[in-house]
């Protein structure tokens, strides 16, 4: 009996919109799998993952560029489609409506928001679905019409988002600026040593480290935006703080290798270290919503699954 194929694009488009909307909490089973917000969700991480990870390829990047492009997903997301940046009384803001917010933007949720879509959304489902086919991790997957149609969706689905989610219109001038963030975080990204200049030490390192890395930085993100102004009357304390996290660990994740195939379970490990917080709270979210901890289960399952066949294969 032949095995059934799921080309990695199409893997992509469902898994980007599957962690940082369903595992997430944001959109818990019975709103994700409703099929119109479904179709909507992976038009708008799905589309926005393969575009990043095709533009990364096409200029010969390393994985600083999935970074910055999946920011500037983010900016795109949740800066001009939902306006969440500006809109005091967007659903998920909470305390964050108000503390950290001036010049008509929520710039604490905006750093966070940031920093969660580049992370969680874009790079982490593009190291996964490229851990899933190894020999395919280097190509494109997307021809010129596919990244056009997607590219076009993606333009689409913003602006229904605009016009429709909320009736909230955000201040000209600030919303002027996030275009211009959203361009600077490409054009950085565009800038970057081309892969093959960029001089790496050759370490491996340990997975059980990494993992430990993973974990570490996850949960300090999230306590640090969800909780931390319980503690810190700041918000440019708090932001400083967040921006020093990702620049931090992103300074030690760039000390390796990521391209030895000696390193595919620290790769590994990496990955499924920052999601293991994410994992944890499903199960809380199950007080809250119906079918999160199945989702947390599925999740632990699809990784371990996955370590099981790169330790066959590697």
């Amino acid at each position: 009996m032949k095995k059934l194929y799921i080309p990695p694009t199409l893997a992509l488009f469902l898994l980007s919109p599957a962690i940082g909307e369903l595992l997430s909490g944001s959109s818990p089973p019975l709103e994700f799998f409703n099929p119109f917000a479904f179709f909507f969700m992976a038009s708008l991480y799905g589309s926005g993952a393969i575009i990043v990870r095709e533009l990364k390829i096409r200029w010969k990047k390393d994985f600083r560029a999935l970074l910055l492009l999946g920011a500037a997903y983010g900016i795109l997301e949740e800066g001009l489609m939902v306006k969440s940046f500006f809109d005091p009384q967007w659903v998920d803001l909470g305390i964050l409506g108000a503390f950290g917010r001036w010049a008509e933007v929520n710039w604490v949720w905006a750093e966070m928001l940031t920093i969660y879509h580049a992370v969680f959304s874009i790079t982490i489902p593009i190291a996964l679905v490229e851990l899933c086919y190894p020999d395919r991790k280097d190509e494109r997957w997307a021809g010129k019409r596919l990244f056009t149609s997607l590219t076009v969706l993606i333009s689409a689905v913003t602006v229904i988002g605009f016009l429709f989610l909320t009736p909230y219109r955000p201040p000209p001038v600030q919303y002027a600026l996030a275009v211009v963030a959203m361009s600077l975080f490409i054009y950085a990204a565009y800038k970057l040593p081309r892969k093959e200049k960029t001089k790496t030490k050759g370490k491996v390192g340990d997975a059980k480290i990494l993992f430990f890395l993973g974990v570490t930085g996850s949960s300090t993100f999230f306590m640090l935006f969800w909780a931390g102004s319980a503690f810190i009357d700041s918000p440019i304390i708090i932001m400083l703080l967040g921006l020093a996290l990702i620049l931090g660990l992103q300074k030690i994740y760039s000390r390796y290798d990521w391209s030895s195939p000696s390193f595919v379970l620290s790769r590994f490990a990496a990955v499924a270290g920052a999601l293991s917080f994410m994992v944890c709270l499903a199960f809380i979210l199950e007080f809250q919503y119906t079918g999160m901890s199945l989702v947390g289960i599925a999740t632990m399952v699809g990784l371990w699954l996955l370590r099981r066949r790169i330790r066959r294969t590697g």
